[in-house]
């Protein structure tokens, strides 16, 4: 049976994914004062970078319609789509409306739509385990069951260089993110299985910080010997080495896989911002 794995474009891919033909990415539309940048290959991360540090406003982003979904439902026996946290934005309820209305006159037809409960390395890590599975020939059904099932127990943690963008899209308080700046406070945050924000532990500058996620990962992986991590960084491939150092020196992963964050993951992570799953 051959598949697709359409990603909204919070899903960081790698250089791998980019070049695979079963991976492709669906683009948010990033809105940065009067510019509106289409989050797909074209993305130009320094750019944008500069753009959000120049701009007083802030920046958004918008998610496709059902209708950017759709034109790929006829490229493929089986369709598996991997969305932001329906929590964080709207992609998933147009994609389940985009299943909706084609299933109206396809109603056979294989369509899963997963809420990643997560955003950035945690969609990229869904997105390679669907696809093992898809070539080790696992039934349509029986992938959509278990990637339910491992989105439930999937860890994701992230460790940011600023709040500010956090802030201002109303994702933390002003109070906390102005303390936690002012003090060079790196806050260790986390999924809190539901694909919310949540704080999980803290430390004193980002070094601090990094050991504080390790320790983290390492009290909630599970089976990690048999296990990928996915590390995503933003502008930041130094400390994405750090951070697999420092995470592999507690936790013996079988496989570690390093990735740029896309547009929207770059909009919230900001500038050396780190997000890891596994």
């Amino acid at each position: 049976m051959s598949y697709l794995i359409l990603c909204d474009s919070c899903t960081d891919f790698t250089p791998a994914m980019e070049q695979d033909s079963h991976f492709i990415r669906i683009p948010l539309t990033l809105h940065v004062g009067d510019q509106d940048i289409i989050d797909d290959e074209t993305f130009d991360q320094q750019d944008f970078l500069r753009r959000v540090s120049e701009t007083p406003d802030c920046p958004k982003s918008s998610c496709p319609s059902p209708e950017k979904y759709i034109e790929y439902f006829d490229q493929a026996d089986d369709i598996y789509i991997v969305t932001l946290s329906s929590h964080l934005s709207g992609s998933f309820n147009s994609a389940e409306l985009a299943k909706q209305m084609y299933g109206e006159e396809h109603p056979d037809k294989n369509i899963h739509v997963l809420d990643s409960k997560s955003a950035s390395a945690g969609q990229t890590l869904q997105a390679l385990k669907i696809q093992k599975l898809a070539e080790k020939g696992v039934p349509f059904e029986e992938i959509a069951k278990e990637m339910e099932d491992f989105t439930l127990h999937m860890g994701t943690k992230f460790v940011l260089e600023t709040l500010e963008m956090l802030r201002r899209n109303g994702r933390l308080s002003n109070i906390t993110a102005l303390l936690v700046n002012a003090l060079n406070i790196k806050l260790v945050m986390t999924s809190d299985g539901n694909g919310q924000i949540d704080k999980y532990a803290q430390g004193r500058g980002m070094k601090k910080a990094i050991g504080k996620m390790a320790e983290a990962v390492k009290g909630d992986a599970i089976s990690p010997a048999e296990s990928t991590l996915v590390i995503s960084h933003c502008n930041n491939a130094q400390r994405a080495e750090l951070v697999k150092e420092t995470i592999l020196a507690a936790v013996p992963f079988r496989e570690v896989i390093v990735a740029e964050t896309g547009g929207v993951s770059s909009l919230y992570a900001a500038d050396g911002g780190i997000v890891v799953a596994y």
